[in-house]
């Protein structure tokens, strides 16, 4: 398959995925003791696997409230942070649900490609900051990492293939000629959202010199250290 065939997805559609993911990283963290909440997110090295969660109740309810309608700046979410701080966990967890479930989860908001994309990048910042790794084939995943590429816009032409699907991004390419890169749905998504390092990009299964392409890949990043997971 390309990336011309990638785009039949609707807002319901993004809408379960959001509600699966919510619903895993809820049981991820529900149970945790307090020195697990604690615990720094090397992805989102000024918060902690509670504030990252605050960061993902928050945005539902601005949501909600319509405080938002285009992804926040670092001061907002900072703000939205130290909003949700005094909450219990039981209480974040059930706002999120009650902000969610009328909002990004309905389908109702103009931002739920970006919601998607943020709960799912969150869950496995979280996974990777606690050590628990799942959910990497989830229906999330694969939406996300479409959406990701539909973005793509290298210099020169590459071709991205993962495990059930090709990508063809960039210009159009003369000749057959094709940067290829092989990779899969998880680490896509984990590449294009800064979830690497330079070196580790570099390191990726190229079909030749990747030079040209290196600094278009993130959305963010790249990480400063290697990230393992």
């Amino acid at each position: 398959m390309t990336n011309e065939t990638h785009k039949s997805y609707t807002n319901a559609d993004l809408g379960r995925a959001y509600r699966d993911t919510r619903e895993r990283v809820t049981a991820l963290i529900r149970e945790l003791p307090d020195h697990e909440l604690k615990t720094v997110v090397p992805a989102c090295p000024a918060w902690s696997v509670r504030d990252v969660v605050g960061h993902l109740a928050a945005v539902a309810e601005d949501m909600v409230s319509r405080r938002l309608t285009r992804p926040p700046n670092e001061a907002e979410t900072a703000a939205q942070v130290e909003r949700m701080r005094d909450r219990s966990v039981p209480q974040l967890l059930a706002d999120w649900e009650k902000a969610a479930a009328s909002s990004i989860e309905a389908g109702l908001v103009s931002t739920i490609r970006i919601s998607v994309i943020d709960v799912t990048s969150h869950e496995h910042d979280l996974r990777s900051a606690l050590s628990r790794p799942g959910a990497r084939d989830s229906e999330a995943v694969r939406l996300v990492s479409e959406m990701l590429m539909e973005t793509l816009r290298p210099p020169v032409p590459l071709r991205v293939v993962m495990e059930d699907a090709e990508f063809h991004v960039g210009p159009e390419a003369e000749d057959g000629q094709e940067l290829v890169l092989t990779t899969s749905r998880f680490e896509a998504v984990r590449w294009r959202m800064g979830r690497r390092s330079a070196a580790q990009l570099a390191a990726m299964q190229w079909s030749a010199d990747p030079a040209a392409v290196l600094g278009k890949l993130m959305v963010f990043g790249p990480a400063e250290d290697d990230v393992i997971e």
